[in-house]
């Protein structure tokens, strides 16, 4: 892959995470048992971690 292209993946991989994300909060709003809403929260704790990283600067090309 082309370095010029890395933003346009890092951007593709923030857009994936973050449809993820909702997806998660939209299952937790539902969600009744403990054990599934544990779950559900620990995934979004990753998402949340992964995207914090993503997001550092110099973590783009260019940037």
């Amino acid at each position: 892959m082309l370095a010029s292209g890395r933003g346009g993946l890092v951007s593709t991989v923030i857009e994936n995470l973050l449809a993820r994300k909702q997806k998660l909060v939209e299952e937790l709003e539902k969600a009744q048992v403990v054990q599934d809403r544990d779950r559900i929260e620990h995934q979004l704790e990753q998402i949340n971690t992964a995207l914090d990283f993503l997001d550092r600067p110099g973590s783009r090309d260019g940037q």
